[in-house]
């Protein structure tokens, strides 16, 4: 009898709509939660948190199967599909709340990051240095529930359309070969 393992990744980049609709579809993610994670104030709302008061990032959580995916399979996607070297900032979205980040739930899951940011600087995957934290993961802050499967509920709303679509797509075109069976429609 084979058990599945399921592990967690807590992901900061941006909008978190954006890294839930590409995460959902990656072969070996079994959820994606959107929510809030690395700041001082508990049970935080997605309107103090647009406010950057609250000092959280709006993150997702992803449980996924690390014998699918590994840690670092989710790492080179999540780099890919978000702009790691812009501090506080992806796209029009500005503030602290949109950091790029990785809230770390193990001395492993800390060293593959760091590992992957290098192998990133490394090869010069990015014109400019990587400012993406790598932090201990802390607590985690379940976002309202009209957060979830924002995309796939709302694909024709102009944010989704001309932000989430945009990074959807690159993500099915550069990993094709991961995409969850049926994803790539």
């Amino acid at each position: 009898m084979t058990t599945q393992r399921t592990e967690l990744a807590t992901l900061a980049g941006g909008c978190f709509w954006c890294l839930e609709a590409v995460l959902q579809q990656l072969r070996g993610v079994r959820a994606v939660k959107s929510g809030y994670a690395g700041g001082h104030e508990p049970n935080p709302t997605y309107e103090a948190v647009c406010t950057g008061a609250t000092g959280h990032a709006e993150v997702v959580q992803v449980a996924y199967d690390p014998d699918v995916v590994s840690y670092r399979e989710l790492l080179q996607v999540f780099f890919t599909i978000h702009d790691p070297t812009t501090l506080n900032r992806q796209g029009p979205d500005v503030g602290t709340q949109y950091r790029s980040a990785i809230f770390h739930h193990s001395p492993e899951q800390r060293a593959v990051a760091e590992d992957v940011i290098a192998e990133f600087t490394r090869k010069r995957v990015r014109k400019d240095k990587i400012v993406t934290e790598v932090v201990p993961f802390t607590d985690f802050y379940p976002a309202e529930a009209y957060h979830d499967d924002y995309f796939l509920r709302n694909g024709s709303q102009p944010y989704c359309v001309f932000v989430v679509q945009p990074k959807v797509a690159k993500f099915r075109k550069q990993f094709v070969d991961k995409l969850k069976v049926g994803a790539g429609k």
